[in-house]
């Protein structure tokens, strides 16, 4: 919990007590439905939680800000974002059941009333939003096609609405279809663990 301090120092109290409680939630979810790997349990804050806020980097979403989580698995990035931004409204939606229930429990257990789930493929949502956020399920353009019809055309952030990725490793021949709407935000110029070295966030304008 420390590393999430150490760069997000000025949390409310209330704040802390629910990034504070997602490792024994997390920990027992994972023991009943393997939501993280079991051997990067450990790693939870750093590999999850805090990899989840690289995207609070590049924007600070304003308050009413709609946003889906698509292929959110367990939460991520949806629940460590929800805390960090409790004015802000985001949308959880998987695929697959058992995950979407360690998400919907948590969230309700450390009390995030500015989330919603939803068990459904991503092409059934057809919810407005003004970004889509990601953790890394498919490649770029495919995310782009299913998740289009889900941005709003009106704008209300310091950014244009869009797609924002969390991703790894060479990025560069999957964001070339996309390359002149793209940014990509190198991590490691934010978070100095190693785990960070190749990890970034990826940001699509959809709408300018």
């Amino acid at each position: 919990m420390d590393i999430i301090l150490k760069y997000f120092p000025d949390l409310a109290e209330t704040q802390k007590e629910q990034f504070a409680a997602l490792y024994d939630l997390y920990t027992d979810w994972n023991s009943k439905i393997n939501v993280i790997s079991r051997k990067d349990i450990t790693n939870l804050y750093e590999h999850h939680v805090l990899h989840s806020l690289g995207i609070a980097k590049i924007i600070r979403f304003r308050p009413g800000t709609e946003i889906m989580d698509l292929g959110t698995g367990g939460g991520f990035p949806g629940i460590p974002l929800a805390i960090l931004f409790p004015d802000t409204h985001f949308h959880l939606v998987d695929s697959i059941g058992k995950k979407m229930k360690v998400a919907t429990e948590i969230a309700q257990t450390i009390g995030l009333k500015n989330v919603t789930t939803r068990h459904c493929r991503a092409e059934e949502e057809k919810g407005q939003f003004d970004f889509v956020v990601s953790r890394a399920v498919m490649p770029l353009t495919d995310l782009l096609k299913i998740c289009r019809k889900n941005i709003k055309k009106e704008q209300q952030n310091a950014l244009p609405n869009g797609l924002i990725c969390l991703k790894g490793g060479e990025l560069e021949r999957e964001v070339l279809p996309v390359k002149h709407n793209t940014t990509i935000t190198e991590l490691k110029d934010f978070f100095t663990e190693e785990f960070f070295e190749t990890k970034k966030v990826v940001y699509v304008t959809v709408h300018s």
